[in-house]
This record gives C-alpha cells, sequence and structure tokens, in this order.
C-alpha cells in the first residue's frame, strides 16, 4: 500500500487511466474485429469503407500512445494488403 499522499493519490489515478486506456483497446480492437468481418464477407466496397472508418480509430489511438505508432501501422499495412488481396 502507498504510504504517502503522494503516492496514494498516483495509485488512485493509475486506476483511473487503466480502466480510460482498456476502454480504448478495446474500442481499437474492435473497429480491427469490423474490417476483417467485412474482408471475409467478401465485398472489397464494403471492406474498404469500413477500412478507412477504422483507420481513424487507430491513429487516434496511436496518437494518445495506448499503443505504439509501429502498431498502428502494423495493423494499418495488414488490413490493407488483405483488402488488396481480394478478388
Amino acid at each position: 500500500m502507498a504510504n504517502t499522499a503522494q503516492a496514494r493519490k498516483r495509485a488512485r489515478q493509475a486506476v483511473k487511466q487503466n480502466i480510460h486506456n482498456s476502454s480504448l483497446r478495446s474500442e481499437l480492437r474492435t473497429a480491427i474485429k469490423k474490417v476483417i468481418k467485412a474482408i471475409e464477407a467478401g465485398d472489397k466496397a464494403i471492406a474498404q469503407t469500413v477500412y478507412r472508418e477504422s483507420i481513424s480509430t487507430v491513429d487516434s489511438i496511436a496518437d494518445k500512445k495506448i499503443i505504439h505508432k509501429n502498431k498502428a501501422a502494423r495493423h494499418k499495412s495488414r488490413l490493407s494488403a488483405a483488402i488488396k488481396a481480394m478478388a
């Protein structure tokens, strides 16, 4: 347990921040899953539309440093490649 008032406050803040960051990470995963689902459905036009919507989510979460910018770039690249590979 934290001994000083400062440490207690940081512990309280850490809990709140962890909840906030967890919800953002969940939002990221949901956005990625939407694109994957659209790709599996087989409609390239819908997949591209969903991809464009999801990119802003991925970028904003990377900007907030919830995930590393290179991880965001990797997700975007792989999803883009999967859409381009569609028939």
